[in-house]
């Protein structure tokens, strides 16, 4: 599965808000967990930009705090990128376009509980 940034972070973070089932199915050792190149890039973005403060121990390497998580990062390749620009979809956050891309592309479900990635032809878990 991919995980959301905000799932990525609720789970670094251990925060009550990331659902039981998500937990044990990221905690599950035979589950490929997967981290987006665009999760880095938002987390870092906003950090950046003031509105993701509780990144700061993670924020300077975020590959490390994937690695560390026993997650492995995905990268964004040019059909992802392809797809996420032309999809049709009405949603316009660019990092939530690749998620979705991604997941689509690579036939993996994405673990969300943004309820606009529900509206996208993905598989989604919450």
């Amino acid at each position: 599965m991919i995980l959301d940034t905000h799932i990525f972070l609720w789970w670094l973070f251990d925060d009550p808000k990331l659902s039981r089932h998500l937990r044990d199915m990221i905690s599950d050792p035979s589950q490929r967990i997967l981290v987006s190149s665009a999760s880095v890039w938002e987390i870092t973005t906003k950090f950046r930009l003031g509105k993701l403060p509780e990144a700061t121990e993670i924020v300077h390497n975020v590959p490390q705090w994937i690695i560390n998580a026993g997650f492995s990062p995905l990268s964004i390749g040019v059909t992802h990128a392809q797809l996420a620009g032309e999809w049709s979809h009405h949603h316009r956050d660019p990092f939530d376009r690749m998620l979705a891309a991604q997941a689509k592309i690579e036939k993996i479900p994405l673990a969300t509980d943004n309820a606009m990635l529900k509206t996208f032809d993905i598989e989604v878990l919450s």
